[in-house]
């Protein structure tokens, strides 16, 4: 299985991070603005892509172009529809950090329907989904976010004690969820469908006798 390389969110005058455009992981370039006379602007800088050639805008060490959350972007496993809830909550995680948070548990709810669970009780999904590989320091985290347990939060709902933190912890659980239980299994059946048809026989025989 191919490495995963963390997520680096744009941070200025930092030599390398995932492009707000092509979200690829790059060096990237810095350069003052100069006015016509050769002087530069103060506190205004432009970024370069090293990798796809786009500049970034950047005044008073924060990005004014294009917008950027920050966040790392979905899983590409995912479905469309839970793509889409989940970039929409990061577009207004700055403005509204608990309509982030609902879009977010509504995300997960979806999720554990393309599982194969019922989607109607959290809690026993999880549990469900833990016996079928999910670590149990995702449930445990879970429960942490109050996506499950004693204190969660209907999935759609606005909840006062959500803010950014929270958010930004239920982006990262819906990517390691979508990694464990969709990325890794589809990659382990890419490498073993390109075994040779004689050798998965050869090993289907050794496990019937097993």
């Amino acid at each position: 299985m191919r490495p995963k390389i963390p997520y680096t969110p744009p941070s200025f005058q930092k030599e390398a991070f995932n492009c707000p455009y092509c979200n690829v992981y790059a060096r990237q370039l810095w350069h003052f603005v100069r006015r016509y006379d050769g002087y530069s602007i103060e506190d205004l800088m432009v970024c370069y892509c090293s990798y796809c050639g786009e500049y970034s805008i950047w005044y008073k060490e924060k990005m004014i172009y294009p917008d950027c959350t920050g966040i790392e972007p979905p899983n590409q496993d995912l479905d469309e529809e839970i793509k889409n809830d989940y970039t929409e909550a990061a577009s207004i995680l700055q403005k509204s950090p608990r309509g982030a948070c609902a879009l977010l548990r509504l995300a997960i709810q979806k999720l554990c329907i393309k599982l194969g669970e019922e989607g109607k009780n959290l809690n026993e999904d999880i549990a469900n989904l833990v016996k079928k590989g999910l670590p149990v320091k995702i449930q445990k985290a879970l429960d942490a976010v109050r996506v499950i347990g004693n204190e969660a939060v209907h999935p759609g709902e606005l909840d006062l004690k959500d803010d950014i933190v929270t958010a930004t912890q239920l982006f990262k659980l819906i990517n390691f969820i979508a990694e464990k239980m969709i990325t890794e299994p589809k990659e382990v059946e890419e490498i073993y469908n390109k075994i040779p048809e004689s050798k998965k026989k050869q090993i289907e025989e050794r496990d019937k006798d097993g």
